[in-house]
């Protein structure tokens, strides 16, 4: 089973709802065997998932625990899931 984090920078607030946001993604895309979950920046670790979703502010920081997705606009539904898209079908 595959597994996508979503990671904020202190709170958990706006990566729980980019975890929701996921999660309609996920099944608009007919994906129903992928774990989702939330987590500040310190509390992530490498190999946490297999995709990190977070904040473009937040790549350099997130690439040191694994493959990362992210997003100009983390309230933009439509650029998660042409993102999300992209990398469950490449």
């Amino acid at each position: 089973m595959k597994k996508i984090a979503a990671i904020c920078g202190s709170g958990l607030g706006s990566s729980f709802m980019v975890e929701m946001n996921i999660q309609t993604a996920l099944k608009d895309l007919g994906f129903n065997d992928i774990e989702v979950e939330h987590m500040d920046l310190g509390s992530a670790w490498p190999g946490v998932a297999d995709l990190i979703v977070c904040g473009k502010d937040l790549e350099d920081s997130c690439k040191r625990f694994g493959e990362v997705l992210a997003l100009d606009n983390i309230l933009d539904k439509d650029e998660l899931k042409g993102k999300l898209e992209a990398w469950l079908n490449g």
